[in-house]
């Protein structure tokens, strides 16, 4: 049986050799140098370790589609260093790596700071939609907008020269890294698994975020056992750049004060702020694990993973469309095509997504069913094919299906990847 290596990332130090370590992740799009302005502070009590994701910040270029690989990489590159226990803060999907260290290594984190986090970021369709955009036009779309994602228009307008700053590192990105993390958010949803996280988490959230807004804090907080808020006033999404300060201080009283039975006390700085008073925690209900329906056949029911299938490769708001619209005597023919074309087929190993893109395309424009043409041009995208890819895939089927059927289908597909490569506000 052959060996698995597991990726490690790129990482560095500050503070004191002999000093416990406090992990700092970034958020996507940025690199460890966001956290720049704590370190002067932090290092006084702890040995930060900063990592960058993969492609980030110069990086090598080995992407990661899931939330969990990048946790793995991250417990893999401190394992070689020989750390074992450690304090997390991250930002954005920094949180989300956080929060999955927590679940699934609880006995690694001795305290946990989600800055900006959410159980579920946005949908999935939204960040599908952003990989098209990146895949299509590369970074520059997203690099014009991170500042209105980021900060608050009057920072923005005050600080510009940070705010270029923050936009040359989503320009020095890698685009298959950056489109990859996107699939990696886009696949994260913990709001089951909140009740599982038991280390004390600080959550906190810039007041004018509307990213991951104090909404979104405050469903982590309901869910979270030990968890409390702090709200950051005058700051957005990035609050550890824009208010330094006082993200600084909200990160040194809740660390001093949360290792102080599993690690050595550190006194609480004079001048830390008070966080608000912590949200009492709500029941955790327990449900048994269902069980895979395996009938009589010993087989595995194949709807699940039929549907998660549907939904990734036509998105959410496509399939609740069409799940909402169903009734009694459409039902059935629903759970056939989950079953049977998305469970049953969609699912095997022997063609990648981006082939059976090809073929579903090409199966359309051969039978005439243009009606279904636009929700698979939009999935192939989704997929991972490029315009130039549809398009000569296209131009095949006008020599072996007709110019009048290929021409249709050039119609539809042209509106179709107009809007979806079109960078949404």
């Amino acid at each position: 049986m052959s060996e698995t290596t597991t990726e490690t990332l790129q990482y560095r130090f500050d503070g004191p050799e002999d000093a416990p370590i406090l992990v700092l992740g970034p958020s996507l799009g940025t690199s460890w140098h966001m956290w720049d302005r704590q370190i002067p502070e932090l290092t006084q009590h702890w040995r930060v370790f900063r990592f960058d994701l993969p492609g980030h910040g110069g990086a090598p270029a080995h992407p990661a589609t899931a939330v969990t690989e990048i946790s793995d990489r991250l417990l893999a590159t401190l394992d070689g260093l020989g750390v074992q226990r450690f304090g997390y803060a991250g930002c954005s999907i920094g949180g989300a790596i956080g929060a999955d260290l927590a679940l699934r290594h609880p006995h690694r984190v001795a305290s946990l700071a989600l800055v900006a986090a959410s159980p579920r970021f946005g949908s999935a369709d939204e960040f599908r939609q952003r990989g098209v955009v990146v895949r299509t036009n590369g970074l520059e779309p997203m690099a014009r907008t991170a500042p209105e994602r980021w900060f608050t228009p009057g920072f923005a307008a005050a600080q510009p020269a940070i705010v270029e700053w923050a936009v040359q590192m989503v320009r020095t990105t890698d685009p298959g890294c950056y489109i990859a993390a996107c699939e990696a958010l886009a696949a994260f949803d913990i709001r089951g698994e909140l009740g599982r996280i038991t280390v004390p988490t600080l959550v906190l959230v810039g007041a004018e975020d509307r990213v991951t807004g104090p909404g979104d804090a405050r469903t982590l907080v309901a869910g979270i056992p030990d968890a409390r808020l702090a709200l950051v006033p005058g700051a957005s999404h990035l609050a550890p750049v824009e208010q330094p300060g006082a993200v600084t201080d909200l990160l040194l009283t809740h660390f001093s004060t949360a290792w102080q039975d599993t690690l050595a006390a550190i006194p609480v700085p004079p001048f830390a702020p008070q966080l608000s008073t912590p949200v009492l925690p709500i029941a955790e209900i327990t449900a048994a694990t269902p069980q895979p329906d395996t009938g009589t056949t010993g087989r595995a029911d194949p709807y699940e993973p039929g549907m998660k299938v549907r939904r990734e490769v036509l998105g959410d708001a496509h399939v609740d469309r069409t799940m909402a619209a169903s009734d009694d005597f459409t039902d059935d023919f629903q759970e056939l095509v989950t079953r049977y074309a998305w469970g049953e087929v969609w699912t095997r190993e022997g063609l990648d997504r981006r082939t059976r893109s090809c073929v579903t395309l090409t199966a359309l424009v051969t039978s005439g069913h243009l009606e279904s043409l636009a929700v698979h041009v939009r999935a192939a995208l989704r997929n991972g094919l490029t315009p130039a890819e549809i398009k000569e895939v296209l131009m095949q089927t006008a020599v072996y299906c007709g110019v009048p059927a290929a021409s249709a289908a050039f119609s539809i597909a042209q509106t179709v990847i107009q809007e979806e490569t079109t960078p949404r506000p």
